[in-house]
Parts: structure tokens; C-alpha cells; sequence
């Protein structure tokens, strides 16, 4: 199965996820998996929902792994009708105001994960493409940031605001070592090597940022790309433009930050405002004001 991943050129998340799906779905039925028929799959999707309460996400990340080797690995016919994926519920992605942000920005614990929060709030650019980003990969001559192989082996830019690039060298004149080729290389046992930080640590710094900053909503990395797209949205940049930065295939996807937008929905008046009514007497007893 491994190698059939490899030949389609699949990142590390989703072949890792594949793999661990498959292993799960064996171990529970405690035999090899390509001794499993399609009835086990529809028992172990029902216990996914029924017994480990997995989110319709999830278990289409389970079904599409099974399908995957089924289909690609061991050759086998795959009945769409006969493995139905769970519905997804469509949910608008949590936002933080201006405000919060910059009270999470403040709170970050060192100054290394507040310049990477900064990155990835200027940017709008995933964690794992934060911890992907390569010295030369800053293009001060053209302000821009090279994302090389983004979700779906894909190449964009986005823009180098001048103040991220003013904290990016403070970074660099105050690291120690230096960075070789990794912008952001991993500590402890790969302090002397030129190889990434482990994307969790990027996920733990912002948790931690914003606990401290006392933030009440669901905080993750992925929020910071939520607020970059709907700022820039509330401040006046086209939706198509966005899309193209955040590195969309479907513009369908980028469409839902209309429905953050504080500009777009206090741009349309509630049709009870344009009702002729009288107004609502006050109750008995209450003194007018």
C-alpha cells in the first residue's frame, strides 16, 4: 500500500493517515486486512459512528482510506452504493476579531512563536507549508513568499508584508545557530541539522497563546488562515484574489468567508427595517424614556 501511495505522489499527512486507517481497521477485526471482505467495512463504519463517535470527517478519512486499498492495492472492486460516506455537516470556520489576534500575538510564550504566529496570520499560509519554508524562499526583491508544494503538490505565492519581513530579520539576527537552508530548523536532538520543526510544536505554541490571552473560542493554526482571508476580505479584496493566495482549487471553498465578513453582512439591511411599523408601546408600568 505504501508504494502505491508513493507512485501517485501523495504527501506525508494523507499517507500517513491511509496507513493508520488501514492498521486500525485490522486490528480490530484482528486479522490481516486483505483478508477483510465488504461486509467488515460496513460493520467497522458502524463502529466508528455508533462506538468511537467520530465526526463524519473522520470517518470519511477512514472510508477513503479502506477504498484506497481496496480499489489500488489488492485490485478489488469497490461498490460506491454498498459504502455510503457519511454527510458532512457544513460549518463555518471560527474567527478572531483584529483584537484577538493581537492578543494572541502578545501572548505568545517566546519570541519564536510569536514570529511564527505572525507568519502565519500575514500569510494566510498552513502550518505545515510555516515549517516546509526555506531561506531563499523570502523574496525581499519582489516582496513575496515562495509556498512550494502546498496541499496538492501545488507552487504559490503570497505576499511579504514589509512588517513581517522587518520581524523575519530580527529573527535571523537573533537565532542561534543560524539557519542553514530550513527557515524554521527543529531544536534538541536536530539542532545541527537543517531539517524542519515538527508541525505539532507550531499547533501547541498557538494553543498556548491563546490560553494565555484568554481567549474563549477554539483556537488552532488553522484559525489564523481563517482571520488573514476574512480580514483581507473585510478590507476590500476580491474574492478571487484570495482564493489564489490561500491556494484554493474551487473558489466554492473561499466563498464561505462571505458569510464572515463583517463588511458583507452589514452591507445588507435585515427587510424587517424597511417594514412601516409603529413602535413597540412600552409595557405597563414602565416609565418612558
Amino acid at each position: 500500500m505504501l508504494e502505491e501511495l508513493q507512485r501517485r505522489n501523495l504527501s506525508p499527512i494523507t499517507t500517513r493517515i491511509y496507513l493508520r486507517a488501514v492498521e486500525e481497521f485490522a486490528q480490530y477485526f484482528k486479522r490481516p486486512p486483505d483478508r477483510l471482505r465488504p461486509e467488515h467495512i460496513r460493520q467497522y463504519q458502524a463502529h466508528l459512528i455508533a462506538d468511537r463517535k467520530l465526526g463524519a470527517m473522520s470517518v470519511t478519512q477512514h472510508h477513503s482510506a479502506l477504498r484506497f486499498f481496496f480499489l489500488n492495492t489488492l485490485k478489488r472492486p469497490w461498490m460506491v452504493a454498498d459504502m455510503p460516506v457519511p454527510k458532512r455537516p457544513f460549518r463555518l470556520p471560527e474567527v478572531l476579531s483584529r483584537e484577538e489576534v493581537e492578543r494572541l500575538v502578545e501572548c505568545a510564550a517566546s519570541p519564536l512563536h510569536r514570529i511564527w504566529l505572525l507568519t502565519l496570520y500575514a500569510t494566510g499560509m498552513r502550518r505545515e507549508e510555516l515549517v516546509q519554508l526555506r531561506i531563499d524562499d523570502i523574496d525581499s526583491g519582489r516582496m513575496v513568499i515562495h509556498i512550494r508544494q502546498g496541499k496538492g503538490k501545488k507552487d504559490r505565492d503570497v505576499m511579504l508584508s514589509p512588517r513581517l519581513l522587518e520581524e523575519l530579520r530580527t529573527y535571523w539576527r537573533s537565532a542561534n545557530p543560524k539557519p542553514k537552508t530550513i527557515l524554521f530548523p527543529g531544536k534538541g536532538p536536530n539542532q545541527n541539522r537543517d531539517v524542519p520543526i515538527d508541525s505539532r510544536s507550531v499547533y501547541d505554541a498557538v494553543q498556548q497563546a491563546a490560553k494565555r490571552a484568554g481567549l474563549d473560542k477554539r483556537v488552532h493554526p488553522h484559525t489564523l488562515r481563517h482571520c488573514f482571508a476574512t480580514h483581507l476580505l473585510e478590507t476590500g479584496a476580491d474574492i478571487r484574489t484570495i482564493q489564489l493566495l490561500l491556494g484554493h482549487a474551487d473558489l466554492k471553498t473561499t466563498s464561505r468567508y462571505l458569510h464572515l465578513s463583517e463588511r458583507h453582512l452589514s452591507a445588507t439591511a435585515s427587510p424587517l427595517d424597511s417594514l412601516l411599523l409603529a413602535p413597540t408601546p412600552n409595557p405597563e408600568g414602565t416609565p418612558g424614556k
